[in-house]
């Protein structure tokens, strides 16, 4: 008897819950895809930085390459399994005219630095400690964040959270 009342009590609560969330103008749905972030369709100005190991990283788009731009900190824990794969799949393909910067955000230059060494990564890096590209030009308040960007600065696809490789793997198909 105590059984048949939890189970009674489980399916009412759940009829609650889905009759709640749709009274607030919630969707009750499975396998939904991620909404598409404003920045998809945008034109970017010419980024530039200075660099995490020193020099100035300029903005790849500005001069007609297609560009990922990879947003991460040594201390985002879905960044240390991102980056990592990221930086090995760049490794062993050729990516054509796509080309690759990275973006350590709030970050102090030497765990940057440690960070991005540790996770292989090759290149160019611009040094993000107050986050007035991240959160200035992007508007990203969480990382990780992967953008894809036309040779013209057009922003194409947004990866929040952590990316796979097979999302790198569609990401870059859409700048070739």
């Amino acid at each position: 008897m105590m059984f048949v009342s939890l189970g009674l009590g489980a399916v009412m609560a759940m009829a609650l819950i889905v009759t709640l969330s749709l009274l607030t103008g919630g969707k009750v749905t499975s396998g939904e895809t991620p909404p598409v972030s404003a920045l998809v369709g945008t034109r970017l100005p010419a980024v530039s930085g200075v660099g995490l190991n020193g020099g100035m990283v300029h903005a790849p788009w500005t001069t007609g390459h297609p560009t990922v731009v990879v947003f991460y900190a040594s201390f985002c824990e879905p960044c240390k399994r991102e980056l990592p794969k990221v930086t090995r799949y760049l490794d062993h393909h050729d990516l054509g005219r796509v080309r690759i910067i990275g973006v350590d955000a709030t970050d102090t230059r030497d765990a940057g630095t440690a960070f991005s060494r540790a996770s292989g990564v090759t290149f160019p890096v611009i040094f993000d400690p107050s986050a007035d590209i991240t959160s200035g030009i992007f508007h990203f308040v969480g990382l990780p964040e992967t953008v894809y960007v036309s040779g013209t600065g057009e922003v194409r696809q947004v990866t929040t959270g952590a990316t796979t490789v097979a999302g790198l793997k569609a990401g870059i198909a859409l700048l070739r």
